[in-house]
C-alpha cells in the first residue's frame, strides 16, 4: 500500500528542531583534523593469550574498519578446551606477537596501549612474598607490674608465619615505653614493667597474600607491593628480560583501577613516617589500632594516610612512568581507589584515565534504563573530573577514560544507552575514550564467540556491530575538537584532602569509585563544586602540592603549574589547611591571583610540631586583616591581587565580573576549549525539554559556525547583540549535542548558513503496509512477512524471530505528488534498537541513538518513494534460546563469567527483549 500527500497538504511533526546538514564534502576544513587520538579506542582482552599472526591482523583490520584509532591489549585467563593455543606473558613467543601487534596496527595508522602486567593489579610469578603487598597486623597484650610475658611474640595467624615484629610499644595511661630492643631473636620480650598496668601494642609486617585477578597464563602470582619502591625495580626487571632493553613500540603503558585490598602497609613505613613527618609512630601503635572518635587518633590516622600517599606517588607512580618513558612509550594510570591524593597521582602520568562505571539516569524522553539490568552505581561526573583537572592543571593534552563498565547487563546494551553516558565523560573533561571493551576471538569460537564478564561486548558478533560506526563516528568528531587548543575553565577549586584523611576509622583510606558516599558526597568542597557548575562556571581542581609549584604568570618552567588561565581560586569552607598552604595563596595573590574563600580555615593537619604550626597559621590569618570593600565584598588586599572572605562564592564571582554561562539555566550542559584567538563549545541537551531560542555565550564573539558532531555538518549560526552580548540561535531536541566555534580566528570563508527548522507542516504518518525481511541473523531467519501496519518481530507470535538476534529490514513506498524546497525530516519512531536508512536507494544514515531523526529531503523524489529501514536488535534473545536450551557457550578459568550482580549467568528467565521497529515512521516537511 501506499502513502499519497496531496499537493496542498502540509507536512508537520510538531516539536521537531533538527537542524539542517549540508553535504559533507561542503564542510572538510571546518572540523580538527582527525588522528588516531581522536577515534575511540578499546581494551582489548586476550583470552590466555591465545592469539596468533593471522587472526590478530583480521582482528585489528575488522576494529579499523569499524573505526577504532586503537587498542589495549590486556591479557587475562583463558577459555577451557583452548589451553594448547595458550602463549605465556612475556615469554619469547608473547613478545614477538606484541611486536607484530604494533607493526600490524601501525599499517592502519592504529596505536597499541599495554597494561603493565596481566589482569590486574599489578602482579606475578616475579613477586615473591619479600615484595608482595603488605598488610598491618597488630597483636595486643596485657602485662601487670612484676610479670612477664610467657609467650613468644610472634604473629598468631599460622598464614602469616614469618610476619617481621617492627615495632612493640608499651602504654600505661599517658606513659609511652618503646620495647623493640628488648625483644631477642625468638620473640622473648626482656622487660617486666615495676607497677602499674601496661597495654602493649605489637606491629608485624604482614602480607595480604592478594594474587593477581583475572591473570593470564604466567602472569599469576602475588600483588605487588606498590609503597616498595626496590619492589616496583623487581616487578619490571621480568618485563626489562623479555624486552631484552628494545622499545616494544607502544603508545603507552597503562595501569588499571587500584585494587590492591587491604594493603596498608610497607616494610619500611616507619622510616618513612619519622623521616616525612617528624616523629616516630611507633610511639602511637595504640593511636593507629584504635578506631575512637579522638583529634589525636585521626591526626595521627591523617598523618599515616599522607605518608601512604606520599610512598604511592614517589615509590610507584612516577618511577613506573619514568620507566615508560625509557622505552620512548607513555604511561597512562587510572588513580582511583588508591589510598592517596588522587589529584597527585593523575597529576605525575602522562594520560590520567577515570572509569565510567554503572548507568546513570537521563530525563531523556525514550531513553531505555530497566531496574533489573542495571548496577546499583551512578557514575558521578565529579568524580571523573579529578583525572581530568590534574591533567588539565598539568598541561597533558590527552585525559582517557575506561568507558561503559557494567552499562547494562550483559547482551542488553544499545547504543543510544551509551551516548549519554559517554557525552557525561566528555563534559567531564575526559577527550580520549576507551571502550570497555573488545574481546580478541578466533573465528572458530562459535557465536557469541569469546566474552569478557565485565563489559559492554563491543564485538563483531554484537548484533549492533553494523551499526556501531555511528557512535565511532560521533565520539571521533567530539573528540576532534576536545582534543584542539587548551581547556577554558574559569576556576580552580581547591580539594582539601586533609579533611577526607582527618578521620579516626580504619587504617589506609582507598577513595574508591564505589565509596564516594563517604568520601566525597558529604564534604562541602562537592556540594560547592556542584553549585558552581549548576550556575554555569567550569572549573578544575587542584592539590595541596599541585598549588606548591604554582605561578600565576606566564612562565616556560615546566617544573611550574601556570595558573594564568584562570580567573579565581576557589577555596571551598575547610577545615584543616597545611601553613605552606596558606603561604602559598598569599603568595599567588601578591602575584596577581584573586583568591574566594568561602571560610578561613580552623586548623593544621596532623600531628608533628602541632603548637608551632598553629601558632604560624593563627598568625598567617590575622595578617591578613580582611576589610570591607566598596562593591559589599571583604577582602585582603595583597600586592596585585586579594583574597576574598566570601559566604556566598557565588555571588562574590559574580561581584568580580565572573559570570556563568546563561545557558546552564536551561539545563544545557557544556565544555569549553580554547584555540587560538578562537573558542570552541561542545552543548549537550540531556533535558526532557526541546531547546530553540536564542542564547547567550560568554566567549561567543565574531563569526559563529555550528558544527553537528551527530552527521558531520556544518554551517554559520544566526546571531545578534542583545543587551551588549553575542547570543546564538540554538535548536536542540532531547539527547542532541551541538559544537560551536566562535571568536574572531573563525574563518567561514565559503561556508553557507546554517540552516534552521522553522514553520513545520502537518507530518506525514507511513502507515501502510510494511514488508519485513529478515538479514544477517541467527539462530532462525524467519521468513520474511508483509505487514499491516508496523511492529516489532517479536510481536508476530514466532518462536523464530523471538529467538533471532540480528538485523530485519521494514520496507514500504509512498508518494509525493510534488517534492517541495526545504527540508523533509523522517522520524522512525520507537526503535529496538538501532537502525540504518535508505531513501529510494540512497544511503540515509545510521540511526543509532535519540532522537531517531535523519534529513532525507536530498533523496526525495516527486512520484513514488521508496524507503528502507534496517533494525538491529541485541543479543540478548539469542543467549535466552541458548540457555534455555542448554546450548554451551560460556567455559572460562577463574571467574568464568557472571551477571551484572556477580552471580552466575543465566538468561533462560528473561523474557523476550522487545526487536524491531514500533514506530510510528513519520516525514515532516519544513520551509
Amino acid at each position: 500500500m501506499k502513502t499519497v500527500i496531496q499537493k496542498n497538504g502540509g507536512l508537520l511533526l510538531t516539536g521537531l528542531f533538527l537542524l539542517f546538514v549540508w553535504p559533507v564534502c561542503a564542510q572538510q576544513g571546518a572540523w580538527p583534523v582527525i588522528k588516531k587520538e581522536t577515534k575511540p579506542w578499546t581494551r582489548w582482552w586476550w583470552i590466555g593469550s591465545a592469539v596468533n599472526e593471522k587472526n590478530l591482523a583480521s582482528s585489528l583490520e575488522v576494529l579499523h574498519q569499524a573505526g577504532f584509532g586503537g587498542v589495549e591489549i590486556a591479557p587475562i585467563y583463558g577459555a577451557m578446551g583452548y589451553e594448547s593455543q595458550y602463549v605465556s606473558f612475556l615469554s619469547p613467543r608473547w613478545t614477538d606477537l606484541l611486536r607484530y601487534t604494533v607493526a600490524a596496527a601501525g599499517e592502519r595508522q592504529m596505536g597499541v596501549d599495554l597494561t603493565t602486567g596481566t589482569g590486574w593489579p599489578f602482579g606475578g610469578p616475579q613477586v615473591t612474598k619479600a615484595y608482595a603487598a603488605s598488610k598491618i597486623i597488630m597483636q595486643h597484650y596485657h602485662l601487670s607490674a612484676g610479670k612477664s610475658l610467657s609467650q613468644p611474640i610472634r604473629v598468631n595467624d599460622v598464614k602469616q608465619e614469618g610476619a617481621a615484629l617492627q615495632a612493640l610499644t608499651a602504654y600505661n595511661g599517658n606513659q609511652v615505653v618503646l620495647l623493640m630492643d628488648k625483644v631477642d631473636k625468638e620473640g622473648r620480650l626482656r622487660w617486666s614493667p615495676a607497677s602499674g598496668e601496661w597495654e602493649l601494642y605489637a606491629l608485624f609486617d604482614g602480607r595480604t597474600l592478594q594474587q593477581v585477578k583475572r591473570a593470564a597464563p604466567g602472569g599469576e602470582g602475588y600483588t605487588l607491593d606498590h609503597l616498595s619502591a626496590e619492589g616496583l625495580r623487581v616487578y619490571l626487571h621480568r618485563f626489562d628480560t623479555a624486552f631484552k632493553h628494545r622499545a616494544p613500540g607502544v603508545r603507552s603503558f597503562y595501569n588499571d583501577s587500584y585494587e590492591v585490598y587491604n594493603a596498608d602497609w610497607t616494610p619500611a613505613f616507619l622510616m618513612a613516617f619519622k623521616h616525612k613527618r617528624g616523629y616516630d609512630l611507633s610511639k602511637y601503635l595504640r593511636e593507629l589500632a584504635s578506631n575512637d572518635s579522638t583529634d589525636l587518633v585521626a591526626r595521627v590516622k591523617s598523618d599515616y594516610r599522607e605518608t601512604m600517599s606520599e610512598l604511592l606517588l614517589e615509590n610507584f607512580t612516577r618511577p613506573w612512568t619514568q620507566w615508560a618513558h625509557g622505552y620512548k612509550s607513555l604511561s597512562k594510570n587510572q588513580a582511583h581507589g588508591s589510598p592517596a591524593n588522587l589529584l597527585d597521582l593523575y597529576a605525575a602520568v602522562d594520560i590520567p584515565e577515570c572509569e565510567t562505571y554503572g548507568s546513570t539516569y537521563f530525563p531523556i524522553p525514550g531513553l531505555r534504563r530497566d531496574s533489573a539490568d542495571i548496577r546499583n552505581v551512578d557514575p558521578d561526573p565529579v568524580m571523573l573530573k579529578f583525572a581530568s583537572s590534574a591533567g588539565h592543571v598539568e598541561g597533558h593534552p590527552l585525559i582517557s577514560s575506561e568507558t561503559f563498565t557494567w552499562l547494562t547487563e550483559h547482551f542488553k546494551t544499545s547504543l543510544s544507552q551509551c551516548k549519554p553516558e559517554v557525552e557525561q565523560a566528555f563534559l567531564s573533561g575526559v577527550n580520549h575514550v576507551f571502550y570497555h571493551g573488545n574481546t580478541f576471538s578466533p573465528p572458530e569460537v562459535p557465536w557469541p564467540g569469546w566474552l569478557f564478564y565485565a563489559a559492554v561486548n563491543f564485538v563483531p558478533t554484537n548484533s549492533f556491530w553494523p551499526h556501531l560506526p555511528g557512535l565511532n563516528e560521533y565520539i571521533t568528531r567530539v573528540q576532534s575538537v576536545l582534543q584542539s587548543g587548551v581547556p577554558d575553565n574559569e576556576l580552580l577549586v581547591y580539594w582539601p584532602v586533609y579533611d577526607t584523611w582527618y578521620r579516626a576509622k580504619g587504617h589506609d583510606m582507598p577513595l574508591m569509585v564505589h565509596s564516594i558516599d563517604e568520601w566525597l558526597h558529604p564534604t562541602a568542597f562537592y556540594k560547592q563544586v556542584k553549585e558552581l557548575q549548576r550556575t554555569g562556571y567550569s572549573l578544575d581542581f587542584i592539590s595541596d602540592r599541585q598549588l606548591a609549584r604554582a605561578d600565576v604568570r606566564n612562565g616556560k618552567d615546566s617544573g611550574r603549574v601556570q595558573l594564568s588561565a584562570y580567573k579565581v581560586i576557589v577555596i571551598p569552607k575547610t577545615r584543616l589547611m597545611p601553613v605552606a598552604t596558606m603561604q602559598q595563596l598569599i603568595r599567588l595573590a601578591t602575584e596577581g591571583a584573586t583568591v574566594v574563600m568561602e571560610a578561613l580555615p580552623e586548623d593544621v593537619p596532623g600531628l608533628g610540631d602541632l603548637g608551632k604550626r598553629r601558632k604560624a597559621l593563627k598568625a598567617l590569618l590575622v595578617s591578613l586583616s580582611f576589610k570591607p570593600a566598596a562593591d559589599g565584598l571583604t577582602v585582603a588586599q595583597r600586592g596585585k591581587g586579594r583574597l576574598i572572605l566570601a559566604g556566598d562564592v557565588q555571588a562574590t564571582l559574580w561581584k568580580v565580573g565572573l559570570e556563568g554561562e546563561k545557558l546552564a539555566s536551561k539545563g544545557l550542559k557544556f565544555i569549553r576549549r580554547k584555540e587560538k584567538n578562537t573558542t570552541w563549545y561542545y552543548l549537550v541537551n540531556h533535558t526532557p525539554q526541546k531547546i530553540d531560542e536564542y542564547l547567550p555565550l560568554n566567549k561567543a564573539e565574531g563569526e559563529v559556525m555550528l558544527l553537528d558532531p551527530q552527521t558531520g555538518n556544518t554551517g554559520i549560526a544566526l546571531r545578534k547583540e542583545e543587551g551588549g552580548r553575542t547570543v546564538v540561535k540554538l535548536q536542540l531536541l532531547p539527547g542532541e549535542a551541538m559544537i560551536v566555534h566562535t571568536g574572531k580566528g573563525v574563518q567561514a570563508g565559503a561556508m553557507a548558513d546554517w540552516k534552521y527548522l522553522d514553520s513545520p507542516e502537518v507530518p506525514l504518518t507511513l502507515s501502510g503496509s510494511w514488508q519485513l525481511t529478515f538479514t544477517k541473523g541467527w539462530p532462525f531467519m524467519p521468513v520474511t512477512r508483509q505487514l499491516d501496519k508496523l511492529m516489532p518481530w517479536t510481536a508476530l507470535g514466532d518462536t523464530a524471530a523471538n529467538a533471532y538476534c540480528g538485523s530485519g529490514v521494514y520496507s514500504t513506498t509512498f508518494t509525493l505528488l510534488e517534492k517541495k524546497a526545504g527540508e523533509y525530516v523522517l522520524d522512525i519512531g520507537d526503535v529496538h534498537e538501532s537502525a540504518h536508512v535508505w531513501v529510494n536507494g540512497q544511503d540515509a544514515g545510521i540511526l543509532w541513538a535519540i532522537p531517531f531523526r535523519a534529513r532525507i529531503g536530498q533523496y526525495l523524489k516527486a512520484g513514488s518513494n521508496e524507503i528502507r529501514i534496517e533494525v538491529a536488535n541485541l543479543m540478548a534473545n539469542r543467549i535466552r534460546y541458548m540457555d534455555q536450551h542448554q546450548v554451551p557457550w560460556r567455559r572460562y578459568h577463574e571467574i568464568n563469567f557472571v551477571n551484572i550482580n556477580y552471580t552466575p549467568f543465566n538468561a533462560a528467565g528473561w523474557p523476550v527483549q522487545v526487536s524491531g521497529l514500533t514506530g510510528p515512521v513519520t516525514i515532516t516537511r519544513y520551509e
